[in-house]
């Protein structure tokens, strides 16, 4: 009878896969349904499908791990763990109470911030098209809940799973290919960089935008606060350009002084003034073939505006104290946090540099606007600060980050990363064994400025208001921060035990269940 059932159970998840890899869907639902199905086949805490980039895996898709999690990187070198499940072409398991450490150590949702207890974990390398593209992981809190009839469950379902991520695999080369149409035929799609890192809505929008302007060489302008990221938008910009096997030439125009200026930008001759003892190639040479990417261009002097105007007009150069007139072959991509219209109306900027350069502007997008993907960013730096500081694990505790969430962040990224350096460093200090779970503390992230106070399980405005607009939460936003946190606590106060979490919490244990589902808590 139990053999019948196996066999049900394994028809039924075998039969979803296959009708979801016959449906159109979009590649992260495809991934995000597939770890849902294996964690409720396999009745574990934890599932998560990992994309190899280089010498690290990222997660594509997970189930019952911190959301944090969505944003780190993990280096194979440093999880003997992932490297064992990619050295192996078969379902690996770890025995319980194995010494190597976890990489989820800290990170399950149902046992946020604990050192994980004796556990089962396994997991499989996946191949695409010939080629190792990956792994998928198994955990649960339950020593022994892995046993052979799992391991084989699991190595039938490989090919199934494999097959799921090559279709998604397939639609994403697809998509290239529709966008290389446009481009020089040596083109080849670079894989997105893991340096952009973002799930909401505006900021995908966003890199629509940048990589439908990188199918021309027409002048883009990207336009946004300090620290959200312009090089990063930049450096995109140029390696999904058919441009991208010729130099990025970045400039600092802030950083420019206006007696060099001229010549570090179009280059001077021999002589052309006192210590000219050599001719140079200007920044625009440097970059023939390939992209200038003109930082702060606001700054630049009103005499250097006219030349670069002709320069984007003619594609012409005129090096300091030489007579001749020489052509170059550079896209231009400039980036600015001033509002240039008011530099323009302060007659500061020249209007038609203005217009030449702004052909395509792209609005980079602060982080208040971006919702969630101020964790995911925090779960990439948490894992570089992790690595830097040789520590078992680290993590956010709770109430952390929900204070990441409804802060300003008038420093945007830049600032965010920082103040989890700062803290890692703080948390870090406090624990002599690198082997402990190190949490951050809220009161370690010093987020003095700007804030939204939560008082009482609400989110309510500061007392005394700052100088500048605080940014505005959206309701739902607000309250699946504090579901988040309620849910958390009471796991935390009664060991994972899900039923009693409900009962503190009032709730039906199954709608519990499927509250912490909607919330990535499981």
């Amino acid at each position: 009878m139990v053999k019948i059932t196996q066999w049900v159970v394994n028809t039924m998840i075998k039969d979803m896969l296959l009708a979801d890899l016959v449906t159109e869907l979009p590649g992260a639902v495809r991934a995000q349904r597939l770890v849902s199905a294996l964690r409720e086949h396999f009745c574990c805490g934890a599932v998560g499908l990992l994309r190899l980039e280089g010498e690290s895996l990222r997660p594509v898709a997970m189930e019952g791990l911190a959301p944090e999690v969505m944003g780190r990187q993990f280096r194979v070198a440093e999880h003997p763990r992932l490297a064992s499940i990619l050295d192996s072409r078969y379902v690996t398991r770890f025995e319980p109470g194995t010494d190597l450490p976890d990489p989820y150590d800290g990170l399950l949702a149902s046992n946020v911030g604990q050192p994980l207890p004796v556990h089962d974990c396994m997991g499989v390398s996946l191949f695409v098209e010939g080629r190792l593209w990956g792994a998928l992981t198994l955990d649960s809190l339950h020593a022994g809940a892995f046993g052979l009839t799992s391991q084989n469950d699991l190595a039938r379902f490989t090919l199934l799973i494999e097959a799921t991520v090559r279709v998604s695999w397939l639609e994403e080369e697809h998509r290239r290919l529709k966008a290389a149409r446009f481009m020089t035929p040596a083109f080849e799609s670079p894989q997105p960089s893991s340096e952009l890192l973002g799930q909401s809505d505006i900021f995908r929008q966003r890199l629509q935008e940048l990589d439908i302007a990188a199918t021309s060489d027409l002048p883009v302008l990207l336009t946004g606060e300090t620290g959200v990221g312009k090089e990063l938008f930049a450096r995109r910009l140029h390696l999904s350009s058919g441009r991208r096997q010729h130099p990025l030439i970045q400039v600092n125009c802030a950083a420019l002084p206006e007696s060099l200026a001229e010549g570090e930008l179009f280059g001077h001759a021999k002589g052309a003034f006192s210590g000219a003892v050599a001719a140079r190639v200007g920044r625009i040479e440097a970059a023939q073939g390939g992209t200038l990417f003109l930082d702060e261009v606001g700054e630049l002097p009103l005499s250097i505006q006219a030349k670069l105007l002709r320069t984007l007009q003619s594609g012409e150069i005129q090096r300091l104290g030489e007579d001749r007139v020489r052509q170059v072959d550079v896209r231009i991509v400039a980036a600015t946090n001033r509002p240039l219209k008011e530099s323009v109306a302060e007659g500061i900027f020249r209007p038609d540099l203005y217009h030449r350069l702004s052909v395509y502007p792209i609005p980079v997008p602060p982080l208040r606007e971006r919702g969630n993907d101020v964790v995911l960013l925090a779960g990439h730096f948490l894992e570089l600060n992790r690595s830097r500081l040789g520590l078992r694990s680290l993590r956010l505790s709770p109430e952390a980050e929900v204070a990441l969430m409804h802060y300003a962040w008038p420093g945007n990224v830049r600032e965010l990363e920082h103040a989890i350096s700062r803290a890692a460093l703080k948390a870090a200090s406090r624990h002599e064994n690198r082997q402990a779970i190190v949490t951050i503390t809220t009161d370690l992230l010093g987020l003095e400025e700007h804030p939204l106070v939560l008082t009482g399980g609400l989110a309510t405005v500061p007392d005394e208001m700052p100088n500048e607009p605080l940014p505005v939460v959206s309701l739902r936003e607000s309250v699946e921060a504090i579901q988040r946190l309620s849910i958390r606590n009471a796991l935390n106060q009664t060991h994972g035990n899900w039923s009693e979490a409900a009962r503190r919490l009032e709730m039906d244990p199954s709608n519990l269940h499927k509250l912490a589902r909607r919330l990535g808590l499981r």
